[in-house]
């Protein structure tokens, strides 16, 4: 069974996430550390569980969710994975970082692509790959239907969902891939979001504005 761990880093308090299987080997999703104390933090994190990073797979690519990738790949020499169609926003990271007065110039090339309905193995579990655009045009989220969870980015959130004024965004994009996409998962099924709270898909349908 798959385990999440939760971390928020960054001036934009972005969550970073590590699933970790029974056998101690993990994904890293969203790796977001933006300085050296929170990337000693995320890296003693996973010494001192003895935790085995596998990749680093990321919902998306707006900056804040990639702070970190550089510093992941050179600790532990693993593969980065992203849609394809996020390519744009990624290759877009530096001035995007200028933009807020950020310090970022190096930005990291993805390894691997992840696909719609794609599905991601670490050892005997699979996630299930979601195609989600609208925050970003390749906006994906991760599902593990055992522990009922969904890894959003920032798709959905509680109460609330992702920005649509970025590049790339689009409003009514977003609104349907939550409605096919989230929407129909069990009520029950908790949404860990790449900022704030975690919220369900039930409470989502019955009180988020935007989506009742």
């Amino acid at each position: 069974m798959l385990q999440i761990q939760a971390f928020s880093f960054n001036p934009f308090q972005e969550n970073t996430y590590l699933i970790t299987n029974e056998q101690k080997l993990c994904w890293i999703v969203d790796p977001g550390m933006y300085d050296e104390k929170e990337t000693k933090f995320l890296f003693d994190y996973i010494s001192n569980n003895a935790l085995v990073p596998q990749s680093i797979i990321n919902t998306h690519t707006h900056i804040d969710h990639i702070f970190g990738v550089n510093a992941v790949m050179g600790q532990y020499n693993i593969p980065f994975g992203i849609n394809e169609k996020d390519l744009p926003v990624l290759n877009a990271a530096v001035a995007s970082a200028m933009m807020f007065g950020l310090s970022f110039s190096n930005t990291p090339q993805p390894t691997f692509f992840i696909g719609d309905k794609d599905t991601l193995q670490l050892g005997d579990d699979t996630l299930e790959v979601r195609f989600t655009p609208g925050h970003s045009p390749g906006s994906v989220v991760f599902y593990y239907a055992p522990g009922n969870w969904v890894i959003g980015g920032d798709v959905l959130f509680s109460g609330s969902i992702g920005r649509t004024d970025l590049p790339g965004g689009n409003f009514d994009t977003l609104i349907q891939s939550i409605k096919t996409q989230l929407l129909p998962l069990p009520e029950e099924t908790t949404v860990y979001s790449g900022h704030g709270p975690s919220t369900t898909i039930g409470n989502e349908k019955q009180y988020n504005p935007f989506l009742v």
